[in-house]
């Protein structure tokens, strides 16, 4: 019974952790890539972009980054986000 508990224990931390968003001021360009609808080549220019012009303020920031308007950028919103939440929760 406990490894059917600790098996079904892992599957949904696994889920949650596929679900998280991914933090565009921290993410490197194959986590990006990951993320549907962000190809390589944008990747790259988010990092790029981030590295010339510092962190991102917002999610909206993207508009900034060449390839990405308001249409893709109101797409993306679920999937990623700017704040480091694991340092958030450290600070309560």
């Amino acid at each position: 019974m406990k490894r059917i508990l600790s098996g079904i224990a892992l599957f949904l931390a696994g889920i949650g952790l596929a679900m998280a968003a991914v933090n565009i001021n921290t993410a490197t360009v194959d986590e990006l890539d990951a993320v549907k609808g962000i190809g390589p080549s944008k990747a790259k220019a988010i990092v790029e972009y981030r590295e010339k012009h510092g962190k991102f303020k917002s999610v909206d920031d993207l508009k900034g980054v060449k390839g990405f308007g308001d249409k893709s950028v109101a797409k993306l919103r679920g999937e990623l986000s700017v704040s480091d939440e694991a340092a958030a929760t450290k600070k309560k």
